[in-house]
């Protein structure tokens, strides 16, 4: 059987090679600094993170277990996603949950119609997100964890992951809702 790309970088890693290390940087940054920014909203702290991602990519690139194609992406997504938690939970200025923010409850509960709204635009949205929200939200929706794995990583009780995720939710729909509602008086 024929290796492909990415079993050839994961061996070139092991080997510790230093143009494999720039490969990776190079074919993956973009990407990983996405997976950041959804978590972190200062750019610093995103490269600062991105930085200790890499770091621990090469200290633990040992112990990858190559699964198939995909599997060394998810591996360094996975720890740009845990670096992330760490720099949210080590920063005393920043709330994991923020309690005191409250929202209406609304019992809309239907899923916001996203055509029309650029990713890029979606992605804004979700950056403005109280922390807290934010958190759990990128966790719920982009890494797939239930609200038992969140409160787990996040040291906060399942039903308050539960709560973030529902507060976040329609405060998401809200802004796409005003912002639909904007750009149709915009046109008028």
């Amino acid at each position: 059987m024929k290796e492909n790309k990415e079993q050839i970088l994961v061996a070139r890693l092991l080997q510790k090679e230093e143009a494999a290390w720039k490969e990776l940087f190079g074919v993956y940054s973009g990407g990983l600094t996405y997976v950041c920014s959804r978590y972190i909203i200062d750019k610093e702290d995103v490269h600062d993170v991105l930085q200790n991602s890499f770091i621990q990519m090469f200290r633990a690139i040992d112990s990858f277990e190559y699964r198939g194609n995909g599997s060394l992406k998810a591996w360094i997504t996975r720890i740009v996603v845990n670096e992330s938690l760490k720099h949210i939970k080590k920063n005393p200025d920043l709330k994991v949950v923020s309690e005191d923010f409250e929202i209406a409850d609304e019992q809309n509960d239907e899923e916001p119609d996203l055509e029309e709204i650029s990713q890029n635009t979606i992605m804004m949205m979700i950056r403005s997100l109280p922390e807290g929200y934010r958190t759990v939200f990128n966790l719920f929706v982009f890494e797939k964890k239930t609200h038992k794995e969140i409160a787990e990583m996040l040291g906060i009780a399942e039903n308050s992951s539960a709560s973030q995720f529902h507060r976040a939710k329609t405060m998401l729909a809200r802004k796409i809702k005003e912002y639909k509602m904007s750009k149709t008086a915009h046109y008028e």
